[in-house]
């Protein structure tokens, strides 16, 4: 699959939007007959635009209230000192996001715990041990303003998504 088109433009965003559509509701949504509907998403998922598909799980509900944001400090940065602290976060289910930053630090993690106590006692029994890790810099979530997983695709239509609108 080289490119897509507004067909495969509107399967991808109803598919943010619900992953649970039937290929029958996805249809119609998109404008399309179910088989070659079902015919797109199976050539979007083998080109690797879908990933997969989960169920957002509210964290608060399960007993998660705690988010935290650490940033990393690492002694060295280079190849086998970074894949060893990367293997050692990627075992870790409490970090949810990894990502490598720009400016101070090396790693940004997103980790979640029960309340601070567990934040704590995970921090200095796992956080602190990572291999290569110099120093750990943590700030608390106080408020989720927005969390979504929906990405903009209004640059692949060749639009800005504000112009759309007429702004």
């Amino acid at each position: 699959m080289e490119s897509i088109d507004k067909f495969d433009l509107a399967i991808l965003q109803e598919l943010q939007t619900d992953g649970r559509l039937t290929n029958a509701e996805l249809a119609l949504r998109v404008g399309l007959s179910a088989a070659p509907c079902w015919r797109r998403v199976r050539a979007l998922e083998e080109a690797g635009f879908i990933k997969g598909y989960h169920a957002e799980i509210d964290r608060h509900k399960i007993g998660l209230g705690v988010l935290a944001f650490v940033r990393v400090d690492t002694e060295r940065v280079q190849g086998d000192a970074t894949r060893k602290l990367e293997d050692a976060i990627r075992k870790l289910p409490e970090v949810v996001a990894c990502h490598y930053i720009s400016g101070t630090g090396t790693f940004e993690l997103q980790v979640v715990a029960q309340d601070l106590d567990s934040f704590s006692t995970f921090a200095r029994q796992h956080l602190m041990n990572l291999p290569n890790v110099k120093d750990l810099h943590t700030s608390f979530s106080l408020g989720e303003v927005k969390a979504n997983s929906v990405l903009p695709l209004g640059h692949l239509t060749g639009k800005s998504p504000r112009t759309r609108a007429g702004q």
